[in-house]
């Protein structure tokens, strides 16, 4: 069985439409098999949405971005972020062009495991890691994201404790300096670091 975090087009399709409330916003999302959380936004990032407050920022990098959730609810909200969003999942980035469009919201779309094809810096990168990617994976995220943040820039993540998000703030403090426990949600953890 392949999880979400790989190419995986090959799943048969089973397509389906749900809609999402976010900031007085009804979002349309089509989603399908082989992606993750198929028949609702999840709980870690419904928390994550509603605990993401934005001051100035400009840029935003929603890394494994899925369908969209990130991407598409924040630009909605705020719709004067730049707005980028990459994955590994061609279907996944094929609903996610699709999500942008039915929501009538501007971003861009594009193949990427983690960084490999990422060269800008952002003001806010955020993930909903790929836990069952591995761990590998999710602390590339983590270490990597410094790299691609603007000065005073922050990384939103959103990890459910039991799958490790204390070994997530370890990581973040020793690459950043700090760790803020935003949010503490039915064993979800809102973490943030900014690049100081």
């Amino acid at each position: 069985m392949k999880h979400y975090f790989t190419d995986n087009t090959d799943i048969e399709s089973q397509p389906q439409e749900f809609v999402f409330r976010f900031k007085n916003f009804n979002l349309l999302f089509t989603s399908d098999n082989g992606v993750f959380s198929k028949n609702m936004i999840d709980y870690g990032s419904r928390v994550l949405l509603e605990s993401f407050a934005k001051e100035s920022e400009k840029s935003l990098l929603d890394v494994g971005c899925g369908y969209g959730t990130f991407g598409i609810c924040l630009k909605k909200a705020y719709p004067d972020l730049a707005v980028d969003m990459v994955d590994v999942n061609d279907r996944a980035l094929r609903l996610a062009k699709i999500n942008a469009e039915n929501n009538n919201v501007d971003v861009s779309v594009y193949k990427s495991s983690v960084y490999e094809n990422v060269d800008k810096t952002y003001d806010i990168i955020v993930s909903n890691p790929p836990v069952r990617a591995g761990k590998d994976i999710v602390m590339k995220i983590l270490s990597e994201a410094y790299q691609h943040l603007n000065a005073d820039g922050s990384l939103w993540i959103v990890l459910q404790k039991k799958q490790g998000a204390p070994s997530a703030k370890k990581k973040m403090i020793e690459v950043f300096g700090n760790c803020e426990i935003i949010k503490r949600d039915k064993g979800y953890y809102i973490l943030k670091s900014k690049k100081i």
